[in-house]
């Protein structure tokens, strides 16, 4: 659950992006910024909460950028994604090392974990349910939350109906009165903030400080994790599951089995590959997908 939350939150975010009609491939940089500024303003004003908020301003505005070039300039989406990736990447590495030069020596300002001890006392499973959920970190449970409510806004919703409409057919949406430019803006900045949740829960959720790439490709995961999901919330949580299990596997064979540091490290991004071989064909994503649309 710990390893896949960070790509959770990335691929919900993906799949509020790509049901519009974007292609988000600008996800790792949007978690990286995330997590630099989710630490900074953590250690700025000694609160976690004001930096989840500025990890989701900067992860917003990141975002911002890409839907900007993506659907007014009608750039590449994927050429888009990658520049703002090498964005965060230079952007983020800069300010790290001009703030930080001698690496975060301040005390950090962490979420906190949730503890649920009265799940001891539940009989036959109480021991298994209190060592699984009943010391998680409250951005886990936001992610349960997240993984649910965007199922509801996306299927049972006007606002989730508009949101594929104008990822399966803009210019019917645009007929009936849908601005296809607000739909598409509101889910690509919505793609960057859940994106930027992602990468804050790793600098001030899981590891209480930061690296430069730590995100470490854990974006382009969690847009497999979407594809692997068929751009439907709750598959894309099972695949981060998978994907998270590859990460947390790794550690146990370098320590237990003394695999080497380099193959065990490569585990998870293999896991991916294979993964996705097998949906060659079978997923099919927004017809609209990836596709700018000119408003006549």
């Amino acid at each position: 659950l710990r390893f896949a939350t960070p790509l959770a939150f990335a691929a919900i975010g993906g799949i509020f992006s790509e049901r519009s009609g974007v292609v988000n491939i600008g996800l790792e940089g949007m978690m990286l910024t995330g997590a630099f500024f989710g630490i900074w303003g953590s250690v700025w004003s000694g609160s976690w909460v004001v930096g989840l908020l500025m990890a989701m301003l900067f992860g917003g505005l990141l975002a911002l950028i890409h839907a900007f070039f993506s659907i007014h300039l009608r750039a590449d989406q994927i050429v888009s994604g990658f520049a703002v990736n090498f964005l965060a990447l230079g952007l983020t590495g800069y300010l790290f090392s001009l703030i930080y030069p001698g690496g975060i020596h301040e005390n950090v300002s962490r979420v906190p974990n949730i503890n649920l001890d009265f799940l001891d006392g539940i009989p036959a499973i109480g021991d298994f349910l209190e060592g699984v959920f009943g010391h998680l970190n409250l951005l886990v449970w936001l992610m349960f939350a997240t993984v649910i409510l965007a199922y509801v806004v996306l299927f049972k919703t006007p606002i989730g109906l508009r949101i594929r409409s104008v990822g399966e057919h803009p210019r019917a949406a645009d007929t009936v009165g849908i601005s296809v430019y607000g739909v598409r803006y509101a889910a690509v900045v919505t793609s960057g903030i859940l994106a930027a949740l992602g990468g804050a829960f790793l600098s001030i959720g899981f590891v209480g400080s930061f690296a430069e790439n730590m995100t470490s490709g854990r974006g382009f995961i969690a847009l497999a994790a979407v594809i692997f999901g068929k751009w439907r919330p709750g598959w894309a949580f099972a695949a981060c599951l998978l994907f998270g299990f590859g990460f947390a596997l790794a550690i146990p064979l370098q320590r237990e089995a003394d695999v080497s540091e380099n193959l065990v490290s490569a585990f998870p991004y293999l896991l991916t590959l294979v993964a996705l071989v097998g949906l060659i064909g079978r997923s099919i994503p927004p017809a609209a997908i990836g596709r700018p649309y000119v408003k006549q």
